[in-house]
């Protein structure tokens, strides 16, 4: 009866938020749905669970300490997200403990240990490495800490409660879809070159955005309107350890000198986010002399809008990390409170002990259009930031 009632409510909330909130899954199959009854069953326990334990030992009315985990101060967006969630919290009249980790995995793991021990009441964590964070997560578990994944999912911990993200798949499929059509790829004869570069292989995102955007390109790639001529396809090759600039750098350096130096042209570069895409942009203004390709990105960090400005970079996915906070607060508040955090997807988020109630937030892309009205107009940067 409990579970039946619980599964009533839940689908109350996802109906009122999908219909209020910033976004919804926009289909995503990346990796197969779980739906059969096993899964949904494991995704009411986490809720229930939760719930249960947060009513027990908590009386919270709106206040309270909040652990909040970022992996890095080198990415922009990651002080955006991590200034966002701090401001944005406090705001609602938590006290908040915002660290960040220099995308060291044992730093991250002894500041989580000390968020736990100095009475944070609920955590926060935006992950390094996805399956790094179980042993220290079974001390959350044990207090009866809900645990809340920001934008990367905490991967074979049973200690995760919710995670809240962007629209992962939709991210890889906007990129896909804006390289088919500036390439019309429907329609013209081709071949076109294109080259493909993603994220950190620990990112469990990376693999969502690069698997919504091989979804729309794979079939020009089979039916060889797409070229890849380095041959660099699959997944782990074209993994950029850390996201990083000069890894993604690097490695394009040596794409264009063994494929591209006699001419040839390239038309098109799949990048997954804004840091690799600097780094692509970095080695194309070093060794490439042709007709300048297509190339995408991810977050809108400023020396790539700069870049969209200039023609040296297509577009970028953005991902409003503001709006993100405000869901975050918004779950985070609905727990302290004892009840359940909105969700919009309960089948998608498998993170190897069951599906992870989820809040996904929709993304959208920029270019040289209308990338004024998007982060200019919104107040998200002021023209300054971008001289």
């Amino acid at each position: 009866m409990r579970k039946k009632l619980l599964s009533t409510l839940l689908a109350t909330a996802m109906a009122v938020t999908m219909l209020a909130g910033c976004g919804s899954n926009g289909g995503q199959q990346a990796t197969t749905p779980a739906t059969d009854n096993k899964t949904e069953t494991s995704a009411e326990a986490k809720t229930e669970t939760s719930a249960e334990a947060k009513t027990e030992t908590s009386g919270a009315t709106g206040g309270g300490k909040i652990g909040v985990a970022m992996p890095t101060k080198d990415l922009q967006r990651w002080n955006q997200d991590g200034t966002n969630m701090e401001a944005q919290l406090k705001e609602a009249g938590y006290e908040v403990d915002l660290q960040y980790a220099s995308n060291d995995i044992p730093t991250q793991v002894s500041q989580i240990e000390n968020m736990i021990n100095s009475g944070c009441e609920l955590l926060v964590i935006a992950s390094i490495d996805g399956d790094s964070l179980g042993t220290v997560l079974e001390q959350a578990k044990e207090k009866d800490i809900p645990v809340i994944a920001y934008d990367r999912l905490i991967m074979n911990s049973d200690a995760v409660t919710y995670y809240a993200t962007f629209d992962n798949y939709m991210v890889g499929t906007k990129q896909g879809e804006y390289i088919r059509d500036q390439l019309d790829l429907d329609n013209a004869a081709g071949p076109f070159n294109i080259e493909l570069v993603t994220g950190d292989p620990g990112d469990n995102n990376a693999r969502f955005f690069f698997g919504g955007a091989m979804d729309v390109l794979q079939p020009y790639i089979d039916a060889g309107k797409l070229v890849v001529k380095s041959g660099q396809t699959d997944f782990e090759t074209v993994a950029t350890a850390n996201w990083s600039t000069e890894t993604a750098q690097s490695r394009m350096d040596a794409i264009i000198s063994a494929n591209y130096a006699d001419g040839t042209k390239l038309d098109a570069v799949l990048c997954s986010n804004d840091s690799t895409a600097l780094g692509v942009t970095n080695s194309l203004e070093a060794n490439y002399t042709g007709e300048w390709p297509i190339i995408t990105g991810q977050d809108c960090d400023k020396p790539n809008v700069k870049n969209m400005i200039s023609g040296k970079q297509s577009m970028s996915i953005f991902k409003d990390t503001r709006t993100l906070a405000s869901k975050v607060v918004e779950m985070v508040d609905a727990v302290m409170k004892g009840g359940e955090a909105p969700v919009n997807d309960t089948t998608t988020y498998d993170n190897g002990t069951g599906v992870i109630p989820s809040y996904l937030c929709e993304p959208v892309f920029a270019d040289a259009s209308n990338y004024k009205e998007l982060l200019i107009d919104s107040g998200y940067y002021t023209e300054a930031d971008l001289q």
